[in-house]
């Protein structure tokens, strides 16, 4: 397993990693990187290293433990990155799936019964992804930060094991997806538009993947030993 460092050129990590492009662009830094070390890098852009590469390194990599580098920032970094990914997810990501789906269906020929199922399925997963968004911005994040900001959270009901217990695998049904459209679609649509479709569900399946190992393996041990400290304390 490769894990990279601060000292590391981060327009060679990108060659060799293009999925990471819309990750640094959640840091709000843009291509045109030059010959720059992930240090110089965060520097201009006034990005922790410790966090940027922790970020980059579990989105990299499954078995990624950064227990080392865990206190070296703070969980509220984490919550806005992930505040960012949502973003992305709202604003890019569930609209270009929803008229790529919408091109599908208008490519093929006759009633297309399997493709108007594929759809349904689709919708119904719109709506719970944005749910699952929905309740992490509205009652995981703000229990964080007022943890951090020493608000008053005693007799709270909520604690961080309430998330860890609702926090449904939203990668999973994208799968289900992509194992519908590959077994059970007729062979009567546009095959390019469909490949790109299938493209594009991979790579957010693989980012929701990421976006879930970031939270289960940073956010939450960090959470969890505040909760602890506090409750010591």
């Amino acid at each position: 397993m490769e894990v990279f460092n601060k000292n590391d050129v981060l327009s060679r990590i990108l060659n060799q990693h293009v999925e990471l492009i819309p990750v640094i662009n959640r840091f709000g830094i843009k291509l045109g990187l030059q010959n720059k070390t992930i240090s110089e890098v965060c520097n201009d852009h006034n990005v922790k290293p410790g966090f940027f590469l922790t970020i980059i390194n579990a989105h990299l990599h499954q078995d990624y433990s950064p227990a080392s580098s865990l206190r070296s920032f703070s969980p509220l970094l984490i919550v806005e990155y992930l505040r960012k990914t949502h973003a992305y997810y709202r604003d890019y990501i569930l609209p270009r799936t929803k008229h790529m789906l919408e091109d599908l269906l208008q490519s093929c020929e006759g009633d297309c019964e399997e493709l108007k199922l594929i759809k349904a399925f689709y919708r119904k997963y719109e709506e719970e992804l944005i749910h699952h968004l929905d309740n992490e911005e509205h009652n995981v994040f703000p229990y964080i930060e007022n943890l951090l900001n020493n608000d008053n959270i005693q007799g709270h009901c909520y604690s961080i094991e309430n998330f860890e217990k609702e926090h449904s695998n939203v990668d999973i049904k994208i799968n289900d997806l992509k194992q519908l459209i590959i077994k059970y679609i007729t062979p009567s649509y546009n095959t390019n538009q469909c490949n790109e479709f299938l493209t594009l569900l991979s790579r957010f399946e693989n980012d929701l993947k990421d976006h879930a190992r970031i939270e289960d393996h940073v956010l939450v041990p960090m959470v969890k030993e505040i909760e602890k400290k506090r409750n010591h304390a």
